[in-house]
């Protein structure tokens, strides 16, 4: 029988460059061999659009209506079991009975690789099939899979006539393929995102599924951020009407968002769930992110046509030049408002600001070396290069002078919270005095009164000590005051309960809305490395906080519950986000948080370049769901493989090459956490490949 034999493209040239803990994408998913239908095209990844599979296979019908010669293609996420791409394969033709007139063309758009799989006594030479492979790479690279498979068709077609009266022809052809590929490459760029085809859900694990929506919650949760700040930068650079319909899609996905945090928190949360709840809750966040992250898909494109960063790069450095001295000149201001919180409040008070001048070094650090290349990129004439650095220099000068208001913010929150308690505690005292005056047949009113006194002993101690804990003090006493109002809720008349209520409301309002701002300045600054747990118990306080004040004006008491709510989720958020960061560590970027690579370490903990720099000189840089640096596609005579430049998940393309040596210090790290199976497949003994290509390898097949 004859032996069929692949010619394997090169593997991954640039694996994605996310290091674990920032990983931002869809997790990858392998795919065993498959079984062809009665199409030509098999897509499993939603590699094509509905349209472009029907020109496909229209394509397709017309080779074999021509030649006579069969060519299937077949798109996966990856090749598993076997994990050789040329064994995979020669697998699924073996396996669907494929004949020597009869090809396969099988691509793994998440490792970027692909073969083409050929009975030995078919009609095409190896020559030709290699000749054929090097006119896929480019199509492949760009994420043209449309024209990949149109390109293979012609040339099956020319190869097979001998280029009679087919030459000219595919000529033209090529040629408009080209053109219409470059014309809509940065669009396609900007708007492609790495769709995989979910196995089916009620047979995906709980545990599975779970991780699915946290990475979910994660990846959307960072693009709705990053595409925050693009958003004001493109107001800035081109006004309000231009950005007015990208700023509705950006509302509406964050309302999904927001509803994906809600169900989390509910599976989160102390009340035990039930197997189809947490499998029907986990599917609703991973169809909340994926609709908010189409959404932004689907005006990325619009938006990105607005910004045209490159027309407007020299104002634009100058202008993030300027920002850079300003927050340079702000470090000797926040670390003198440090030192003051230093000396009058504990540590674990001023825990969230407690670095943030060494971060906004790190920051700077980080700008100085992105505006520095696009100086040395605009004195090239490499405009899409300084854009990609001075969006990097802006989102980097944008956390410095984050990080150094939330200094002022705290010093702020922390005064406030010491009078807000000290008004708590004469509130507690004239209701100690009230228990003590009532009658008390059982003990219950002495006890209360008893106890709430030591409390607000024990908070005065907070407060007069030489290094106050206000936030710790006002938590203690509305504890106190939740507990003694219980006691005398039946004493009091409904007006005085209302008017009670209110101050209450108030107090608790305060607390939270200074847990939460402290929350957010934390996690915002260091988003790089905050994960789902986080992000989901600030959210809901948001919420809580929200409901709270929408029903304190009718209902006062009712709102006291969720406004304690909040202030609770606050708190568990910072202490979520304290242990991410503590845990946070970045391989392959070298120095400290205090200064090394150039700002690089600060930059990867707040995100700066999964969003920016990591992002090359095309797409969108939102570092969203799905995706960030894609990779080129290797193949034919195994030389090497193509760059990739950016986008939300496209492949190649763009000016990705201006990052290439940090994408590639993070991408072991990315390779290295990536989740994958490892099946043992074994296949007939009397299928050989001629030969087998490798990076660096330029053998000639053996005989």
């Amino acid at each position: 029988m004859p032996t069929r034999w692949s010619f394997g493209a090169v593997a991954s040239a640039l694996t994605i460059a996310l290091a674990a803990p920032l990983s931002a994408a869809a997790p990858a998913f392998a795919t065993d061999p498959v079984t062809l239908d009665s199409a030509y095209v098999l897509d499993e990844v939603d590699a094509l659009s509905t349209s472009d599979e029907a020109a496909a296979n229209a394509r397709l019908a017309d080779l074999y209506a021509s030649t006579g010669v069969d060519l299937y293609a077949v798109f996966v996420d990856d090749f598993t079991n076997p994990s050789d791409r040329n064994e995979w394969a020669d697998a699924v033709a073996y396996d669907n009975g494929l004949g020597q007139s009869q090809y396969l063309l099988a691509v793994a758009t998440d490792s970027r690789q692909f073969t083409i799989s050929a009975d030995s006594s078919g009609p095409l030479s190896e020559d030709q099939l290699l000749a054929i492979e090097a006119d896929l790479k480019p199509f492949l690279s760009s994420g043209d899979y449309l024209g990949a498979i149109t390109t293979a068709a012609d040339s099956f077609e020319t190869a097979l006539t001998g280029g009679s009266g087919g030459g000219g022809f595919f000529a033209v052809v090529l040629l408009v393929i080209v053109v219409a590929a470059l014309a809509g490459l940065v669009l396609w760029i900007v708007i492609r995102s790495r769709r995989k085809r979910e196995a089916d859900p009620q047979a995906v694990s709980l545990d599975e599924l779970a991780r699915r929506a946290a990475s979910a919650l994660v990846a959307t949760d960072d693009a709705i951020t990053t595409s925050t700040q693009e958003l004001g930068f493109a107001r800035a650079q081109f006004g309000d009407a231009a950005a007015a319909e990208f700023e509705k899609t950006l509302a509406a996905a964050r309302a999904s968002l927001t509803e994906a945090f809600s169900l989390q928190q509910r599976l989160d949360d102390s009340e035990p769930d039930t197997d189809a709840q947490i499998r029907e809750w986990n599917l609703a966040i991973l169809d909340l992110c994926t609709k908010a992250n189409a959404a932004l898909d689907e005006k990325a494109a619009e938006f990105e046509a607005l910004r045209e960063l490159e027309r407007t790069a020299p104002q634009a450095l100058e202008r993030v030049a300027q920002d850079r001295e300003e927050a340079s000149a702000g470090i000797a201001g926040a670390e003198r408002a440090l030192s003051d919180l230093e000396a009058s409040f504990h540590p674990d008070a001023i825990a969230t600001v407690a670095d943030n001048p060494e971060q906004v070094r790190e920051r700077i650090a980080f700008a100085d070396t992105a505006l520095s290349k696009a100086r040395q990129d605009l004195a090239a004439g490499k405009t899409a290069e300084a854009a990609v650095a001075i969006r990097g220099a802006e989102d980097a000068i944008a956390q410095a002078l984050q990080l150094e208001h939330a200094i002022d913010t705290l010093a702020r929150d922390l005064r406030q919270a010491a009078t807000t308690a000290q008004s708590v505690i004469a509130g507690l005292e004239a209701d100690i005095a009230t228990a003590r005056a009532l009658p008390d047949p059982d003990g219950r009113l002495a006890s209360v009164a008893a106890s709430t006194t030591q409390q607000v002993a024990s908070a005065r101690a907070l407060l007069d000590a030489s290094q106050q804990r206000p936030l710790a003090a006002l938590h203690a006493l509305q504890e106190a005051d939740r507990q003694i109002d219980e006691v005398l809720q039946a004493a009091r008349d409904a007006q005085a309960q209302a008017l009670r209520a209110q101050q209450a409301l108030a107090q608790i309002t305060a607390q939270a809305g200074a847990q939460i701002s402290a929350a957010d300045d934390f996690i915002a600054a260091r988003r790089g490395a905050v994960g789902a747990q986080a992000r989901t118990r600030l959210a809901e306080a948001r919420a809580s906080l929200a409901t709270a004040q929408q029903v304190q004006v009718s209902d006062p008491a009712q709102a006291i519950p969720h406004a304690q709510r909040a202030e609770q989720l606050a708190a568990q958020a910072i202490q979520a986000a304290q242990r991410d960061v503590g845990a946070f560590d970045v391989g392959g970027y070298g120095g400290s948080r205090s200064g090394g690579s150039n700002g690089m370490m600060g930059a990867v903990l707040g995100g700066i370049v999964l969003n920016s720099i990591l992002s090359g000189g095309g797409g969108s840089r939102r570092g969203g769901f799905g995706g960030a640096m894609g990779g080129g596609f290797g193949g034919g005579s195994g030389r090497g493989g193509f760059g990739g430049g950016s986008g939300r998940g496209g492949f190649g393309g763009g000016s990705g090459a201006a990052v290439g040596s940090a994408a590639g210090a993070l991408g072991a790290a990315a390779a290295e956490a990536a989740s994958r199976h490892d099946h043992h497949h074994s296949h007939p003994d009397e299928r050989t490949h001629r030969w087998q290509s490798s990076p660096s390898s330029d053998a000639s097949p053996p005989s």
